[in-house]
Protein backbone atom coordinates (compact mmCIF):
# COMPACT_ATOMS: atom_id res chain seq x y z
CA UNK A 1 0.00 0.00 0.00
CA UNK A 2 1.00 3.63 -0.25
CA UNK A 3 3.08 5.64 2.17
CA UNK A 4 1.42 6.82 5.38
CA UNK A 5 -1.73 4.82 4.66
CA UNK A 6 -2.73 6.79 1.54
CA UNK A 7 -4.63 4.70 -0.96
CA UNK A 8 -3.85 5.87 -4.45
CA UNK A 9 -6.82 6.46 -6.75
CA UNK A 10 -6.59 5.27 -10.34
CA UNK A 11 -9.02 5.88 -13.17
CA UNK A 12 -9.19 3.19 -15.84
CA UNK A 13 -10.70 4.45 -19.08
CA UNK A 14 -11.62 3.03 -22.49
CA UNK A 15 -11.58 5.93 -24.96
CA UNK A 16 -13.17 5.66 -28.36
CA UNK A 17 -15.42 3.02 -29.84
CA UNK A 18 -13.49 -0.01 -28.59
CA UNK A 19 -15.93 -2.26 -26.75
CA UNK A 20 -13.47 -4.90 -25.54
CA UNK A 21 -12.79 -4.28 -21.87
CA UNK A 22 -11.66 -7.60 -20.41
CA UNK A 23 -8.04 -6.41 -20.10
CA UNK A 24 -9.05 -3.10 -18.53
CA UNK A 25 -11.18 -4.93 -15.99
CA UNK A 26 -8.30 -7.32 -15.18
CA UNK A 27 -5.98 -4.38 -14.56
CA UNK A 28 -8.61 -2.63 -12.44
CA UNK A 29 -9.10 -5.76 -10.34
CA UNK A 30 -5.34 -6.29 -9.89
CA UNK A 31 -4.87 -2.69 -8.81
CA UNK A 32 -7.77 -2.94 -6.37
CA UNK A 33 -6.40 -6.19 -4.95
CA UNK A 34 -3.08 -4.41 -4.37
CA UNK A 35 -4.49 -1.58 -2.29
CA UNK A 36 -5.48 1.00 -4.91
CA UNK A 37 -8.88 2.62 -5.20
CA UNK A 38 -10.07 2.18 -8.78
CA UNK A 39 -12.62 4.13 -10.77
CA UNK A 40 -13.65 2.45 -14.04
CA UNK A 41 -15.40 4.70 -16.55
CA UNK A 42 -16.71 1.91 -18.75
CA UNK A 43 -16.43 1.58 -22.50
CA UNK A 44 -16.85 4.09 -25.31
CA UNK A 45 -15.88 7.27 -23.48
CA UNK A 46 -14.57 10.41 -25.11
CA UNK A 47 -11.15 11.71 -24.12
CA UNK A 48 -12.88 14.73 -22.57
CA UNK A 49 -15.19 12.52 -20.48
CA UNK A 50 -12.19 10.58 -19.19
CA UNK A 51 -10.24 13.73 -18.32
CA UNK A 52 -13.20 15.34 -16.54
CA UNK A 53 -13.95 12.13 -14.61
CA UNK A 54 -10.30 11.93 -13.52
CA UNK A 55 -10.43 15.48 -12.22
CA UNK A 56 -13.79 15.01 -10.49
CA UNK A 57 -12.63 11.78 -8.88
CA UNK A 58 -9.33 13.38 -7.79
CA UNK A 59 -7.27 10.48 -9.14
CA UNK A 60 -3.52 10.07 -8.84
CA UNK A 61 -3.11 8.47 -12.28
CA UNK A 62 -5.04 7.34 -15.36
CA UNK A 63 -4.78 4.03 -17.17
CA UNK A 64 -6.10 3.97 -20.73
CA UNK A 65 -6.83 0.85 -22.74
CA UNK A 66 -7.20 0.60 -26.49
CA UNK A 67 -7.55 -2.43 -28.71
CA UNK A 68 -9.03 -0.58 -31.68
CA UNK A 69 -5.88 0.96 -33.17
CA UNK A 70 -6.96 4.53 -32.34
CA UNK A 71 -4.42 4.98 -29.52
CA UNK A 72 -2.31 7.52 -31.44
CA UNK A 73 -5.30 9.84 -31.60
CA UNK A 74 -7.17 9.07 -28.38
CA UNK A 75 -4.39 8.87 -25.77
CA UNK A 76 -2.92 12.30 -26.71
CA UNK A 77 -6.46 13.75 -26.73
CA UNK A 78 -6.91 12.66 -23.10
CA UNK A 79 -3.63 14.38 -22.22
CA UNK A 80 -4.72 17.53 -24.10
CA UNK A 81 -8.04 17.53 -22.24
CA UNK A 82 -6.18 17.26 -18.94
CA UNK A 83 -4.00 20.24 -19.95
CA UNK A 84 -7.08 22.22 -20.95
CA UNK A 85 -8.46 21.72 -17.43
CA UNK A 86 -5.11 22.53 -15.72
CA UNK A 87 -4.67 18.90 -14.67
CA UNK A 88 -1.60 17.95 -16.66
CA UNK A 89 0.00 16.71 -13.42
CA UNK A 90 -2.12 13.53 -13.60
CA UNK A 91 0.10 10.87 -15.21
CA UNK A 92 -1.35 8.76 -18.02
CA UNK A 93 -0.42 5.13 -18.72
CA UNK A 94 -1.54 3.33 -21.86
CA UNK A 95 -2.15 -0.30 -22.63
CA UNK A 96 -3.65 -2.60 -25.19
CA UNK A 97 -2.59 -3.65 -28.65
CA UNK A 98 0.05 -1.00 -29.29
CA UNK A 99 2.66 -1.56 -32.03
CA UNK A 100 6.22 -1.06 -30.77
CA UNK A 101 6.81 1.75 -33.26
CA UNK A 102 3.93 3.70 -31.71
CA UNK A 103 5.33 3.59 -28.17
CA UNK A 104 7.87 6.43 -28.65
CA UNK A 105 5.21 8.55 -30.36
CA UNK A 106 2.85 8.10 -27.39
CA UNK A 107 5.65 8.89 -24.94
CA UNK A 108 6.46 12.05 -26.91
CA UNK A 109 2.83 13.08 -26.37
CA UNK A 110 3.16 12.56 -22.61
CA UNK A 111 2.08 8.96 -22.00
CA UNK A 112 4.34 7.84 -19.14
CA UNK A 113 4.35 4.09 -19.89
CA UNK A 114 2.82 1.72 -22.44
CA UNK A 115 2.00 -1.93 -21.77
CA UNK A 116 1.07 -4.66 -24.22
CA UNK A 117 -0.47 -8.08 -23.55
CA UNK A 118 1.97 -10.27 -21.67
CA UNK A 119 3.30 -7.53 -19.40
CA UNK A 120 3.39 -8.86 -15.85
CA UNK A 121 0.89 -7.50 -13.36
CA UNK A 122 3.81 -6.83 -11.02
CA UNK A 123 5.36 -4.46 -13.58
CA UNK A 124 2.06 -2.69 -14.21
CA UNK A 125 1.30 -2.29 -10.50
CA UNK A 126 4.84 -1.13 -9.78
CA UNK A 127 4.63 1.47 -12.54
CA UNK A 128 1.32 2.84 -11.26
CA UNK A 129 2.65 2.96 -7.71
CA UNK A 130 5.84 4.71 -8.83
CA UNK A 131 3.95 7.36 -10.79
CA UNK A 132 1.56 7.98 -7.90
CA UNK A 133 4.36 8.45 -5.37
Amino acid sequence: MAQEGKRYRILIGKPGLDGHDRGAKCIARALRDNGFEVVYTGIRRTPEEIAVAAIQEDVDAIGLSSLSGAHLQLFPEVIQSLKKHDASDIPVIGGGIIPEEDVPVLKDHGVKAVFNPGTSMEEIISTFRGLCE
